[in-house]
Formats: C-alpha cells, sequence, structure tokens
C-alpha cells in the first residue's frame, strides 16, 4: 500500500464494490457489514478504501478505468446471454434493462 498515492481507484471486484452491495446483504441477512478498511483495486495495489469509489467520474487511476470498463463489458455479456427461465422474477425486458444500464457503466469508465 503506497502512502504517496494520489488516485482514486476501483475495487477490483467491481459488482461487489459499494454500499449498494453491502445494503442489500444487510436487508437479506439483517446484519449490517463494515467497508474493509483496505481493497485490492483494478490496477493490482492495495489502498485504503476510502482512496476507491464505484462512481467513473471520481476514478483518476487510468489502470482501474480500464479494468472497470472491460469487467463493466463482461458481465454485461454475461447477462446478455442469460434467458429468463419461465416463472422467474425478471423480464426479458428487465433483463435487457440491466445490460444497458451496464453498458453506459462501462462507457462511463472508457471516457467516451
Amino acid at each position: 500500500m503506497s502512502e504517496t498515492d494520489p488516485h482514486i481507484h476501483v475495487e477490483q471486484k467491481v459488482l461487489e464494490a459499494g454500499p449498494t452491495v453491502r445494503n442489500l446483504i444487510s436487508s437479506m441477512l439483517g446484519r449490517v457489514t463494515d467497508a474493509p478498511s483496505v481493497v485490492t483495486t483494478g490496477c493490482g495495489l492495495r489502498v485504503t478504501y476510502a482512496m476507491t469509489s464505484p462512481r467513473p467520474e471520481s476514478v483518476t487511476c487510468l489502470a482501474c478505468r480500464e479494468h472497470a470498463h472491460r469487467e463493466y463489458l463482461r458481465f454485461a455479456d454475461q447477462f446478455e446471454r442469460l434467458d429468463p427461465m419461465p416463472g422467474a422474477n425478471i423480464t426479458g425486458d428487465q433483463l435487457a434493462e440491466a445490460v444497458q444500464r451496464l453498458r453506459d457503466l462501462a462507457k462511463r469508465f472508457s471516457g467516451q
């Protein structure tokens, strides 16, 4: 962990990063999870959690931005291949909307 790194990074596991996932886990388990103090980033560094952000506009590390861009595109491709099963709680339209949100997020990380 570098104390002189001025960049804002993204966590390596981008879909698991941020308060949204912790809130989901908390609502499912009825317990509050703590934010980690140190995390591994998309560029491979270990930094304090405070030096990361799930928001593309806040991430200043180019390698982390590229990592997040690739990961969100990969997840979008995986979601796109899913077929809602009969009786599933998600419709084809909802799945398409989720894929589009992931692609939009990937695009924001790429800076386009």
